[in-house]
């Protein structure tokens, strides 16, 4: 087998590899009144025998690499001396019709959300058409999961279950101050690569997804196999094994006359195209229309950090 192959040509150990990381716990960068990020999850038991089932929720608009990430490092993962594949890999659709994901890449789902069978690990990735079947089916599901866990914007699709409620969460750091105000309840804490918190986990934009799967697998089969697993990947990233590792977004940017950014994402704007709004004598440029619109809901929600 190729990937076996793959492993045998690594001269490499752990220490080795991961010499220049070090795992941390989340550090206290939330959104103001919330709390810290929780501590590391405990380790997780894989089953003696028998494979982990890990079933992947998607609808319309699901994101390629929020899935085909994570999918593929389950898929890489080889445990010496085990058998069976230690993960087993499905998708699930409310229908079996045909999805449209991100790009137009069509996918017909191998599972209904009646038929699925029982998952250990659930994956939600960004998507535009989870309707309220998925989020009952993930609330059903999370009574028995090891890990129910977000991609990206996926993390809305996880609060809306109120699943997150009260709980620690991250997102894609353009939707940062979004979700902070449409999901009050839930502590969003920017700068994080992933959050867990209890047998939820969420993480930051696209590639994030990879270095939350990389951390399920350390969780289940260790920090070894986690790692032989980025190896095989030629996965660079060690973000799995720092939490913290998303610093670069814990900033807001700052919004200038001469660099306006949407004050709901913080993306940057064309201030002679762009729509825009008046709050308090100064003129706030938007993305899109959907983002003024936001604004213009709940205005004082948005404005602290992106004052000129």
């Amino acid at each position: 087998m190729l990937r076996s192959a793959g492993f045998g040509l690594a001269g490499l150990t752990t220490a080795q590899f991961t010499s220049t990381a070090h795992a941390v716990t989340p550090a206290a960068h939330s959104e103001p009144g919330s709390r810290a990020a929780t501590l590391p999850a405990p380790a997780l038991r894989a089953p003696q025998t028998g494979s982990i089932p890990v079933a992947f929720l998607i609808s319309d608009g699901a994101v390629i690499i929020d899935f085909c990430g994570p999918w593929e490092v389950f898929e890489s993962v080889q445990v010496p001396g085990r058998r069976e594949e230690p993960f087993s890999l499905y998708t699930v659709a409310e229908t079996t019709k045909r999805v449209t994901a991100s790009g137009g890449m069509k996918i017909e789902p191998d599972y209904t959300l009646h038929n699925a069978p029982v998952p250990k690990v659930i994956v939600i990735p960004a998507q535009s058409g989870a309707g309220e079947p998925a989020l009952e089916w993930i609330r059903q599901m999370t009574h028995n999961t090891d890990v129910t866990m977000s991609v990206c914007t996926g993390a809305y699709v996880l609060a809306r279950t109120g699943l997150l409620r009260g709980q620690s969460a991250t997102t894609h750091h353009s939707s940062y101050s979004d979700f902070a105000m449409q999901f009050p309840d839930v502590h969003l804490v920017r700068g994080a690569r992933f959050v867990e918190a209890r047998n939820l986990a969420t993480a930051g934009g696209l590639s994030s997804g990879i270095d939350l799967s990389l951390r399920v697998v350390e969780r289940y089969f260790g920090r070894e196999i986690a790692t032989q697993t980025a190896y095989y990947m030629e996965y660079q990233g060690q973000g799995w094994m720092d939490p913290n590792s998303n610093q670069a977004y814990l900033a807001r940017r700052a919004s200038t006359s001469a660099h306006p950014v949407c004050p709901v994402c913080d993306m940057d704007v064309d201030p002679a195209t762009a729509p825009r709004s008046v709050y308090r004598d100064k003129t706030y440029y938007f993305c899109t229309p959907a983002h003024k619109e936001a604004f213009d809901q709940k205005p004082e929600s948005f404005r602290d950090g992106n004052d000129a």
